[in-house]
């Protein structure tokens, strides 16, 4: 019985030990204890407000209204290329990719939407999910590295891999389809293939989680712009469940990129119509 008692108290003394790496991760891997990470449990809600960066937006505007733009450090053609898409959103003819119903809605633009998210964290890996479908994005935080140059291709949610640095997230995103596939934000903000994006992500406190986001682009900046997020955890208890446009598919675009609205017996309400529709 002694000693019995002995090994019970070795054991009950002894360090902890990391937990053992999952059958996924890359030969020795060297991963953060499970009960090491932070608490992202439960339900957010970006508080961000309208737009990718509202800083830089007039006081009041929303995103998707004319005339409202933002204000990054553009290069020349890409300065160019913004100023045509705010026109076309003053005439109502620059589609929001997403409103082809079944478009995600890709990154960096996921964190940045006005849906609930909910975030599955893992020593090896990390998934965001948002309400609105299909938005699923996984960051590899395993010890993996991008793939080659023969083996990435672009994506809605590009390839990110990352690290835990304490109770932070950090990650790097690239293999981005970005114009015209996907958009910022409504105002016709975009950015290019060639887009990297770097965040990092960590509580404020236990109720704020904040995501600064890093975009470098040669084709779209003149140098990299930091944009600062922060997201709300609701009530516990709060679920949030999928759904997507296609469940009520009544704005269809046409040729020309005007987006209609169609009454229940599927002709269009609006009160002009493009020809040729």
């Amino acid at each position: 019985m002694r000693t019995a008692w002995v090994l019970i108290l070795a054991l009950a003394s002894a360090p902890a030990l990391a937990d053992p790496a999952p059958a996924s991760a890359p030969p020795g891997a060297k991963l953060p204890a499970f009960s090491a990470l932070p608490d992202w449990s439960g339900v957010w809600v970006g508080a961000n407000g309208s737009g990718w960066d509202p800083t830089t937006m007039p006081k009041g505007g929303i995103a998707g209204l004319p005339e409202v733009r933002e204000h990054p450090p553009l290069t020349p053609q890409w300065e160019k290329k913004y100023e045509a898409n705010i026109a076309k959103v003053a005439v109502d003819r620059y589609p929001d990719p997403v409103s082809f119903c079944g478009t995600p809605s890709g990154f960096p633009r996921l964190m940045s939407i006005p849906d609930g998210y909910e975030f599955v964290v893992r020593p090896e890996q990390t998934w965001v999910l948002t309400e609105n479908g299909p938005n699923v994005m996984r960051i590899y935080t395993d010890g993996r590295g991008h793939p080659g140059p023969d083996d990435i291709w672009a994506t809605y949610m590009g390839d990110s891999v990352g690290r835990w640095e304490g109770q932070t997230l950090e990650f790097e995103t690239i293999g981005l389809n970005g114009d015209p596939h996907t958009i910022l934000d409504r105002t016709g903000l975009t950015y290019s293939a060639k887009a990297t994006v770097r965040t990092r992500i960590h509580l404020v406190d236990k109720d704020t989680l904040e995501a600064q986001i890093t975009i470098t682009d040669p084709q779209m900046l003149t140098r990299p712009w930091t944009v600062t997020k922060h997201y709300k955890r609701q009530p516990p208890g709060s679920r949030i469940y999928d759904y997507v446009c296609t469940e009520n598919n009544r704005h269809p675009i046409t040729a020309t990129g005007q987006t209609l609205t169609l009454g229940t017996d599927g002709k269009p309400i609006d009160k002009a119509v493009d020809p040729g529709r």
